[in-house]
């Protein structure tokens, strides 16, 4: 990681931590996951990840995308929670919470250059 690139990180972590904690929290009264820990990193090519203990880690990046977008990826993630695969059944239960996942999930791409 580049000195700049560290500094953005360091200067913004925290503040991505409590847009994503909360934004969690709101999303989650809704759907109801059982999540562990929720971490902030930055990652070069991952917005987000669900580890197998049902830890939740997002890209510090994605507090500066759209709101619907950054939903979505926490969407996606929280989904994990109870599919851990990128299988139909998968993405089945991804639409059922997002309708609109794959314009989100193209427009997602447009962003790609945030997290490299």
């Amino acid at each position: 990681m580049s000195v700049a690139k560290r500094k953005h990180y360091v200067l913004n972590k925290e503040v991505a931590r409590r847009a994503i904690v909360a934004r969690v929290a709101e999303l989650n009264q809704h759907y109801n996951f059982t999540h562990g820990r929720i971490s902030i990193r930055s990652q070069r090519s991952r917005w987000g990840s669900c580890s197998k203990k049902g830890n939740l880690n997002f890209n510090y990046m994605i507090a500066s995308l759209p709101p619907a977008l950054m939903d979505y990826v926490i969407v996606h993630e929280m989904c994990h929670l109870s599919v851990f695969n990128h299988s139909p059944s998968f993405w089945a239960r991804v639409a059922e919470l997002v309708s609109n996942h794959r314009a989100l999930r193209a427009s997602l791409r447009t962003h790609g250059h945030l997290i490299r």
